[in-house]
């Protein structure tokens, strides 16, 4: 059984192991399909990732259908999904304790375990005291290994090399059972070491044999894995419990298959079909599958997939353009029954005289220069109201922005916390508009008139160009910035020492 009393056992299992670039969502369900019984993500920074806020996309009506861990630049630095829940191990790197914890509690619900990368030799890591470098600071090992131990319910485990002697490496190794981890891998190199030099497995076997916790053995793929029955040999030569696979995995993911792996043509079309169901990356998408192509890369075939930039084209490349217009197709029904039932799927949520809806602001949703503040701006206007006054807090830790609306004595809110005071405030108008019934201005969405073309003066007009001419007119309404801008704002930063009003 993969679980043990509701925790994901290390023993006996064959891994993904973390790789930059190549363990994002679609090479993780791959290598789950394949076989694979655990995998890893690629190793994410915590300076990066302690950051985040969480957009859950597991409602079924949900385009994605993933939990996304979202940076304050909108980046998703972690993608998830139900597929993989229970396998999954989110692998950090970090040099400080206390910032590992908040990373750690910030992705447990979603993750069957959380690994510490102390392995990676990449100056990126070890310039700021993480990956190889923490394996020369046992005093610092323990302290961020034991912070996430008792922080945490769900496994710790970590990732090292092996240092220069064998008593060194056995050691550590002691010292960092006795902090509580799960599991601990161990790449048989040495930081200085490449994938040319020989992968120690004597080193590897006298860790086993030191500890009573599983280990997981890493760094075959050249050596000695190159087929699934090769994955055994490893395994025993090294006197591991477990092992985990990169570069083996990464050149062809079926490696996992039990039957035998498959041409690595059809592995490609399968990882192709991952990419754009979960919307990948395009540049990550064609890193995957260039690492998959090896000495072909070169080729004609390979020169094509190096020049697409997008999902689509990449499918051209592959002659899978059917495969990516039905699936570009399902998505866009899912996200347009979303966007016509939103109202019905999440309910306002009354708290004495303040409203709440857990909803977001996403700017391509709406046309050019039409916003929800401005269908509510006019609407107070239409109601002989006074106009809409917004009250925006900004949070220490990750300076994200939440904002109030208050409009005829009410007061709304998003339940959700934005990258900026603009889309805070813009989703405290969607809470408003949606609350009340109105339109709000998103994209196909029936005209409402509520807002209307303005006229601008024949001089600023004539300063307008024929392509900017020509796209004003393909709008139906349109309300001058200034106009927009008349709202009253308040901001303040939630557990800092100073308040700032605008009007």
């Amino acid at each position: 059984m993969l679980k043990m009393m509701g925790r994901l056992c290390f023993a006996h299992k064959t891994a993904l192991a973390p790789m930059v670039r190549v363990g994002t969502l679609p090479m993780r369900l791959l290598a789950l399909d394949y076989g694979a019984d655990i995998v890893y993500c690629e190793v994410r920074m915590d300076i990066y990732t302690h950051t985040c806020h969480i957009s859950v996309h597991l409602n079924p009506m949900h385009v994605l259908e993933t939990v996304d861990f979202v940076a304050p630049d909108e980046r998703v630095m972690f993608r998830t999904c139900s597929k993989e829940k229970g396998r999954v191990v989110f692998q950090m790197g970090t040099a400080d304790p206390e910032r590992a914890l908040v990373v750690a509690k910030l992705v447990e619900n979603d993750v069957a375990a959380v690994d510490v990368n102390m392995g990676c030799p990449k100056e990126y890591s070890t310039k700021g005291g993480m990956g190889s470098a923490l394996l020369s600071d046992p005093e610092k090992i323990e302290a961020i290994l034991s912070t996430l131990v008792n922080g945490i319910s769900k496994p710790v485990t970590c990732k090292i090399r092996i240092l220069p002697t064998l008593e060194d490496t056995v050691n550590l190794v002691k010292r960092i059972e006795k902090t509580g981890v799960a599991a601990i891998a161990v790449h048989g190199r040495m930081k200085e070491e490449r994938p040319r030099h020989p992968v120690h497995c004597d080193y590897i076997q006298a860790v086993a044999e030191s500890v009573s916790i599983p280990v997981i053995a890493n760094g075959g793929s050249s050596d000695i894995v190159k087929t699934f029955e090769d994955i055994e040999k490893f395994r025993a030569a090294a006197g591991a419990s477990s092992v985990m696979l990169a570069r083996a995995a990464m050149w062809n993911p079926s490696i996992f298959r039990q039957q035998g792996a498959l041409s690595v043509d059809e592995v490609m079309e399968d990882y192709i079909r991952y990419a754009v169901r979960y919307d990948n990356n395009p540049f990550n998408t064609k890193y995957c599958l260039c690492q998959m192509l090896r000495d072909r890369v070169e080729s004609p075939f390979g020169k094509r997939l190096h020049a697409a930039q997008t999902n689509e084209e990449i499918c051209e490349v592959f002659g899978m353009t059917d495969f990516y217009n039905k699936t570009k197709a399902e998505l866009e029904a899912r996200k347009a029954a979303l966007q016509t039932n939103g109202d019905q799927t999440e309910q306002p949520k009354h708290e004495d005289d303040l409203i709440t809806m857990p909803v977001r602001f996403e700017r391509r949703d709406y046309p050019p220069q039409i916003t929800p503040k401005m269908y509510l701006l006019e609407w107070s206007r239409k109601e002989k109201l006074d106009q809409p006054v917004y009250e925006t807090e900004q949070r220490t830790q990750d300076r994200a922005f939440q904002s109030t609306v208050i409009i005829d004595s009410k007061k709304y809110r998003s339940a959700l916390w934005e990258k900026s005071k603009k889309f805070a405030e813009q989703a405290a108008a969607i809470v408003c508009l949606r609350t009340l019934g109105l339109p709000e201005g998103r994209i196909g969405e029936e005209h409402s008139g509520l807002v209307n073309k303005r006229k601008r003066d024949d001089k600023k007009c004539a300063a307008l160009d024929d392509s900017e001419s020509a796209a004003r007119k393909r709008h139906t309404s349109e309300v001058p910035q200034e106009e927009e801008e008349e709202m009253i704002c308040r901001t303040k930063v939630v557990n800092g020492v100073c308040g700032q009003t605008t009007g």
